[in-house]
């Protein structure tokens, strides 16, 4: 049995983390630690996780977390190098964070503000690239850096087309919205239930999301050439969830059906990304709690654009998910060990 340990495991992504791992076959729960929530039962911060309530919450240090098979690092943005790089290269460390998705140290510096850490291998298996898919990169890998939750969505919806060749790389357009968990536990004025409900807001307007140069980034790897990407988060009165509307110019000539084809081809396969059937539209409600992502789209004729709507749950998918199937391939697992492929409703 593989053993496991969670870095900061009191927070969303942590304790999502912590909730599928207790339904996997072949990963235990090991350590689970935390910063200011150290010493408390997991139970008081997480009440759901009531099977593991009585686990106390260590420090989290090199120290805690050293002995484990695999660790995972559900911590803020810049927290994860300086520990990472304190863990044995043998131990498979996943990184929820942002430290090392981006290749381009200028592009981190510009969004982030600190020096760039390097660069892991990039955990969104299902990506297509010009030659193949990021799944190869991961079998074996001891370090791998998972996506943010809005370049899981908006990568994962256009990137077939990039990769066919079916689009134009000089105008890809994205409007998401995200619900609130996708901002972390820590209490923020603007998301307090009061100003949440019944209100959807736009923040990151002009560029200025740290995702926007990640999803640029991946498209690139599809295209095999820079992307020029307008990208809009917007905040919905919803716990979680993303729901990505993504548009790109079509080339000269290509029909609707050749842009199904690609998209069909890219994920046929693939057991948790879903091209929808024509006519049914993805709805976060349909992907909650699970680890799929559920896509469609469409050729707008009247201007020449491809319009494609991809749902994911953020915290599942669009993190702990897709840490723990990132996790799976690099342990030799099987790739959908422990991860729900339906959603919960009504």
């Amino acid at each position: 049995m593989v053993v496991a340990a969670v870095a900061g495991a009191s927070g969303y992504a942590g304790g999502e983390i912590v909730r599928l791992l207790l339904g996997h076959p072949d990963i235990e729960l090991g350590t689970v630690t935390a910063d200011s929530q150290a010493g408390k039962r997991l139970g008081d911060v997480h009440p759901h996780l009531a099977a593991v309530g009585d686990r106390i919450l260590e420090p989290t240090t090199p120290d805690t977390l050293r002995g484990h098979d695999v660790v995972f690092l559900a911590l803020p943005h810049g927290a994860s190098a300086e520990l990472a790089a304190q863990l044995p290269e043998s131990t498979v460390v996943v990184d929820c964070g942002a430290d090392y998705r981006l290749t381009d140290s200028e592009a981190w510096q510009a969004f982030y503000g600190t020096a760039h850490a390097g660069t892991w291998p990039y955990g969104l298996p299902e990506l297509p690239i010009r030659g193949g898919v990021v799944r190869d990169q991961l079998k074996g890998a001891t370090r791998i850096a998972v996506p943010g939750c809005y370049p899981t969505a908006c990568s994962l919806a256009l990137a077939p087309g990039f990769a066919a060749g079916l689009l134009e790389v000089d105008d890809v357009v994205i409007v998401a919205a995200s619900g609130t968990s996708g901002a972390g536990k820590g209490l923020k004025p603007h998301l307090l239930g009061s100003e949440v409900m019944g209100a959807m807001s736009p923040y990151g307007v002009g560029g200025g999301h740290r995702h926007t140069p990640e999803i640029a980034q991946n498209l690139a790897l599809a295209a095999g050439e820079p992307v020029s990407l307008s990208f809009t988060p917007t905040l919905a009165p919803m716990a979680r969830g993303i729901l990505a509307t993504c548009t790109a110019k079509v080339r000269s000539g290509t029909s609707a059906q050749q842009l199904r084809d690609a998209w069909r081809d890219a994920y046929d396969d693939e057991p948790f990304v879903h091209v929808l059937p024509e006519g049914q539209w993805p709805r976060t409600s349909d992907v909650l709690g699970s680890n799929a992502a559920h896509l469609q789209l469409t050729l707008d004729e009247s201007v020449g654009r491809v319009v494609v709507i991809a749902a994911i749950d953020n915290l599942t998918k669009g993190t702990a998910g897709g840490a723990i199937q990132c996790a799976n391939l690099a342990l030799g697992l099987p790739e959908t060990g422990g991860l729900p492929v339906a959603g919960v409703a009504p």
